[in-house]
């Protein structure tokens, strides 16, 4: 990767000022200062329960959906606008900054209406226009060459990495801005997560992508700049190479190393 990427302030797309998040009464992120920009991989790191997963459903409200659970102070900026002003639609929000989890989830139907899904709730019913979208996608998600001739089969019958990727453009469908994974390769074997790894790659040409992982290596092969959480805490947040190589703070240091976490 780049060892001096774009600075973000000059191209955030995503711009978290001051944030605290609680559930509850429990603070689960405490003055998160952090500017996502635009066409990078930017990789969350640190070990389970220190927010970054939090943090990234944070950028699509899907805390919403958590009983108690808000931003108590601070705000997250997207293109300038703050998600959560009353004017600020979360379905979407939720369409602009797509969501990829842990576990492949497709749905219990075929290959094709998993693509199509998303295009025809937004109200595309052409059958021309969707057979459009869906092969566009499946190409975005290096897929079309090993599904072509069979888009009518259920998806539950791909293998996991391509579920994965079908996840993936499922997401592209409905033309998002932002691309959240959350340990998108932690289920797939080493070929599977190479595949996906490969995507990453060229998506970020034409998409802004967050990725929270526990696989270090994999932060380091895809990612521009790379942010260290602990305990609710952004430690340090710079470029990959940097951080794991001449990181700052002692914590980020120990933690890539493999003293701690």
């Amino acid at each position: 990767m780049s060892d001096s990427p774009t600075t973000p302030e000059t191209n955030a797309v995503i711009e978290v000022r001051d944030m605290d998040f609680s559930y509850g009464k429990s603070v689960a992120l405490r003055d998160i200062n952090l500017t996502i920009p635009r066409n990078q991989v930017t990789a969350f790191i640190g070990p389970s329960g220190c927010g970054k997963s939090t943090l990234l459903r944070c950028f699509n409200r899907m805390n919403d959906f958590i009983p108690g659970a808000r931003v108590s102070r601070g705000g997250i900026w997207i293109d300038g606008i703050e998600i959560h002003d009353p004017d600020v639609d979360g379905v979407e929000l939720r369409r602009r900054a797509g969501m990829v989890f842990q576990k492949s989830n497709p749905f219990p139907r075929s290959i094709y209406e998993n693509v199509a899904y998303g295009p025809r709730i937004l109200g595309e019913k052409r059958k021309d226009v969707l057979d459009g979208i869906v092969e566009k996608a499946l190409r975005g998600a290096a897929l079309w060459d090993e599904v072509k001739d069979r888009l009518n089969e259920s998806a539950y019958g791909m293998s996991g990495g391509q579920q994965q990727r079908l996840c993936i453009a499922r997401t592209m469908a409905v033309n998002p801005e932002i691309i959240l994974m959350d340990e998108p390769c932690s289920a797939l074997d080493p070929i599977a997560t190479a595949r996906v790894e490969e995507l990453l790659l060229t998506l970020r040409d034409e998409f802004t992508i967050v990725i929270v992982t526990h696989n270090m290596q994999q932060a380091t092969r895809v990612s521009d700049r790379t942010a260290f959480f602990y305990l609710g805490e952004l430690v340090e947040y710079d470029a990959t190479s940097v951080i794991f190589s001449k990181p700052r703070e002692s914590r980020t240091e120990e933690y890539v190393t493999g003293r701690f976490g």
